[in-house]
């Protein structure tokens, strides 16, 4: 896909994603310019590329995990930072408490 062949595009297919990433990868482009010719986010483009890192790496291990697998740990992982942060939350709003500087 080349930056001057398809200006104006409408739908942003899986295949039309994955030829950005790649042109992004191989450094033909940047981020910031394809988000300038094409009126996209550059979190937006930034999220492809990245995803495109992560299916390349899982197609290259000795047994790749499927979509469902990889949705799977992304979520437990997900749930693991959640309630770490929980429990920081918790441990600060009883801290005050606990070193007896009681608001009351």
């Amino acid at each position: 896909m080349s930056m001057t062949m398809e200006d104006d595009i409408k739908r942003w297919t899986a295949k039309r994603k994955a030829a950005l990433a790649v042109e992004i990868i191989q450094g033909k482009t940047t981020v910031a310019e394809a988000a300038r010719a094409f009126d996209l986010t550059p979190s937006e483009i930034e999220a492809w590329v990245d995803d495109a890192r992560r299916g390349m790496e899982n197609a290259l291990r000795a047994k790749p995990m499927d979509i469902r697998e990889q949705y799977e740990k992304q979520l437990k992982d997900l749930q693991e930072a959640y309630g770490e942060a929980m429990l920081g939350l918790r441990a600060r709003k009883k801290l005050p408490s606990l070193l007896g500087e009681d608001d009351k």
